[in-house]
């Protein structure tokens, strides 16, 4: 069975997290399944070894201190991802999500996920880990090793969740933007939503056509759709128009061209997501 997958750390973003897969949960008609992955440094796996030159049985006495510490390690991280995931699923039952499961995984997020991926319809994260450094607007590696590997649309939480009432579609004008809309035409996660489509570039040609053409399809979906182009960086433009029209989700597409190149392969989809303060959408 299909089921949404809502990941959650120690971080600022657990409840916004739970909050944006409930909201999905209740969109699509899907169960929720919490998942926590604890990661090596957590779980104290390959612990340092300072022996030096301590002679033998100093060395074995010490070896034997940090495995017994190694140990304690991952038996607090057990218990702290365990009080991480039912802390969420008492979130997710308090929203009105009827069925929600949980995962505690060892190993990293993203390998947890690309295992867990023929399960999921949607996979939910925090725009920022445990590890994040918000003074620099640091996203973190986990975000973006998951976003390069997703295999299933990735919806990238911000810090806290506003009700989706507006959202806009990154359009760059290239083939891979049809599959995009080809979602959301079969998708009721976003039905009854307005809709901006947003190109940055000139909207001649064959972008131009395929802009229409998205136009197009969304209306006989029964989407309420506005187009706006503008020329310019992408980021900059894309970031301005989410914030001067009070867009509440930004959806993007995995790779693009044109003007909006080299998502998640490059850097603009990192950027994005970084500059805007709303959800985004990433779709592959």
């Amino acid at each position: 069975m299909e089921k949404i997958l809502a990941c959650v750390d120690g971080s600022a973003y657990g409840t916004s997290v739970t909050a944006h897969a409930a909201w999905a949960a209740k969109r699509l008609s899907l169960p929720v399944e919490v998942v926590h992955a604890i990661g090596r440094r957590e779980a104290g796996g390959g612990a340092m070894d300072m022996s030096g030159n301590l002679d033998l049985d100093e060395r074995s006495a010490l070896m034997t201190e940090l495995a017994d510490l190694d140990e304690k390690r991952a038996k607090i991280a057990m218990k702290r991802g365990r009080v991480l995931i039912s802390e969420a699923v008492e979130r997710l039952k308090a929203e009105g999500v009827g069925e929600v499961g949980e995962k505690l995984r060892h190993g990293d997020i993203a390998d947890t996920l690309a295992e867990l991926s023929d399960e999921a319809r949607l996979v939910v994260v925090g725009k920022r880990g445990e590890a994040a450094d918000f003074a620099k607007g640091h996203l973190g590696s986990n975000l973006e090793r998951v976003a390069r590997s997703a295999k299933r649309p990735l919806l990238v939480a911000s810090r806290a969740f506003k009700p989706i009432e507006k959202f806009l579609v990154a359009f760059d004008g290239g083939k891979s933007a049809g599959q995009i809309v080809e979602r959301l035409f079969v998708s009721p996660l976003l039905k009854d939503v307005p809709c901006q489509l947003f190109m940055v570039g000139e909207p001649s040609g064959d972008a131009g056509g395929r802009l229409h053409e998205a136009e197009k399809r969304l209306r006989n979906a029964g989407y309420k759709v506005s187009v706006y182009t503008e020329e310019g960086d992408a980021e900059e433009k894309i970031a301005r128009k989410v914030e001067r029209d009070g867009i509440d989700l930004v959806v993007m597409g995995a790779y693009g061209h044109s003007r909006i190149r080299s998502f998640i392969v490059g850097s603009t989809t990192t950027e994005i997501i970084r500059r805007c303060t709303v959800p985004a959408l990433i779709i592959r």
